[in-house]
């Protein structure tokens, strides 16, 4: 009942945040890091490995593998990436061209949070108190400041940061997850809108390597529905449960039925919540405590139940990030909904830790930038050689331009917050966001040349390539699936794992460890190279003996 609420906001406080201003702040978040690098260990290069099988035609569409060997999820992350590396032919090198489609999706996780919670804040339960005299907060306006909060309290998540810039699997799923709390949140407003999304959400959770998390959140939605007080929300339980038949229909095709239960080490999950959902997890607490007699309503109830399953998930995964991370855009969602009920000291005490620490840490890149360039100061660039030995600095114009900028607008911004828009409901967020913005842009222009070299598996394939022929056959012995991948997609050699059978007939094998191991039977030794940045892990060449080819 509307009386009930917790939530007292005048018109003022429900002004929006400017459309310019969050397109340009969304662009920021979105586009650094989708050019100019290769893929990066592990998951990243090791999905590129499999997209990039589809291309080269050694496979077919229900086929892709790396090093002989099948990928262990659905199809659907590869298909999409194969698809844009072909799309770009000639006009892009395969690695961005695949990007293309994951940025696409990131795009759409960010509106879909963001219409999630704009429909949520309109039904009756989450409007603000009616004043006796008028003044109070206008819905769709109301709606407008909740839904920007939002936003700002996903893209805010350092989970998202990494992880949500990949090409990996998880990225689908987590826009699954996005479609299907849209679907629930728009099922009452946008009848056909809301199908479409439902329809397509559970399938693509099941196509990308989650279908048990897609069965439990297909449960969750009739449940939602059925005990809805609105007929419409009822009537949609008919297409939730359409999606989860699909869904199920999906993961069997697929053979995607896998179950991943470990014994959970409680201190190491707790270390992951506490870090990979900042800032969002106090203000989730904070919602719930302050609408706790709203919990079974819409605008707490659709956030807070899909939710909750990836959270067990990640429980019982011991620590999961990936599986976390589709817990985000609903945690974001309820994140927002502590905004009308935010004290006004909180809120200041969340900007100035946010103008501390993210100004440190821009300030720190700029010093490692400027010791890099000029060799001023020097311990910084000193220090880089000694953990990333063998990397040359180069100059980019581009770079420094976007990073220059994007610090005069985080210097423009904390000026802005702190002279004035003291009332806005999405405040407190906005330099939480735009810090972690900031930091990104300036990790994938200052610093991501450095960033690449350590985290590309090109610098060991430069050193591998002196000792293997182009193309070469190469049977792998205890390599990891990114190392494979890699050595396929960018190294360009045909790889097979040991126990396929073309692995026989390879004239090289790479093995892997961090002691000198003795050598195989019918090899003999080549060479011993490692990544720069990797003191302990060794890649040993051998070569079959000419008695035993």
């Amino acid at each position: 009942m509307n009386h009930l609420t917790p939530a007292i906001v005048t018109q003022r406080a429900a002004q929006r945040l400017p459309r310019m201003a969050l397109l340009l702040f969304c662009a920021a978040y979105v586009l650094p890091g989708l050019f100019g690098r290769d893929p990066w260990r592990s998951a990243d290069v090791t999905a590129f490995g499999f997209m990039h099988s589809l291309t080269r035609g050694d496979t077919d569409l229900w086929h892709p593998v790396v090093g002989g060997v099948p990928p262990e999820v659905g199809l659907f992350p590869y298909w999409l990436g194969a698809g844009f590396i072909e799309l770009f032919d000639g006009l892009l090198a395969p690695a961005p061209a695949a990007r293309i489609p994951f940025a696409l999706l990131l795009v759409a996780v960010l509106m879909l949070t963001w219409y999630t919670s704009y429909h949520l804040a309109r039904s009756e339960a989450a409007q603000p108190v009616a004043f006796a005299f008028g003044g109070e907060a206008h819905p769709v306006d109301y709606a407008r400041a909740i839904a920007d909060g939002a936003l700002l309290a996903l893209v805010a998540t350092l989970g998202l940061l990494q992880l949500g810039h990949e090409t990996t699997p998880e990225l689908l799923q987590l826009t699954g997850v996005a479609l299907f709390t849209y679907g629930l949140a728009a099922s009452h407003h946008r009848g056909i809108q809301a199908r479409l999304a439902m329809l397509a959400a559970l399938p693509l959770m099941a196509g990308s390597g989650a279908p048990s998390v897609a069965v439990v959140l297909g449960a969750v939605g009739l449940a939602i529905c059925l005990r809805s007080e609105f007929e419409q929300t009822r009537r949609f339980t008919f297409w939730v449960g359409g999606s989860l038949l699909i869904a199920v229909l999906t993961a069997t095709a697929f053979d995607a039925w896998l179950w991943r239960v470990s014994t959970p080490s409680i201190r190491q999950v707790t270390r992951l919540l506490a870090w990979f959902t900042w800032p969002a997890w106090p203000l989730v607490a904070w919602t719930l405590w302050r609408w706790r007699g709203h919990l079974l309503k819409r605008h707490i109830a659709v956030p807070l139940f899909t939710a909750l399953p990836m959270v067990v998930a990640c429980v019982l995964m011991n620590g999961s990030d990936r599986t976390l991370l589709l817990a985000l855009p609903s945690m974001a969602v309820l994140a927002a909904f502590s905004l009308p009920t935010l004290r006004r000291g909180v809120a200041s005490a969340v900007d100035w830790f946010s103008v501390f620490f993210f100004s440190i840490c821009a300030l720190a890149l700029w010093v490692i930038y400027a010791s890099m360039q000029l060799g001023v100061p020097a311990k910084p660039a000193a220090n880089i050689q000694k953990l990333a030995p063998g990397f040359e600095p180069h100059f980019s114009l581009l770079a420094l331009t976007a990073a220059a900028l994007g610090t005069l607008a985080w210097v423009w911004l904390v000026r802005w917050r702190a002279g004035r828009n003291r009332e806005a409901l999405w405040r407190s967020l906005v330099l939480p966001a735009s810090g972690v913005a900031l930091c990104w842009l300036l990790l994938m222009t200052l610093g991501l040349p450095v960033l690449d070299y350590a985290r590309s598996d090109r610098p060991l394939l430069e050193k591998l390539s002196r000792h293997l022929p182009p193309a070469a056959c190469i049977a792998a012995r205890d390599l990891p699936r990114h190392q494979i991948a890699g050595l396929e997609a960018l190294g360009g050699y045909r790889v097979y794992e040991e126990g396929v059978a073309p692995a026989t007939r390879c004239e090289f094998l790479l093995t892997q460890g961090r002691r000198a191991r003795a050598t195989p039977d019918g090899w003999h030794f080549v060479a011993r190279e490692r990544r720069p940045t990797d003191r302990s892990e060794f890649t040993y060449v051998y070569r079959r003996s000419p008695a035993s080819r």
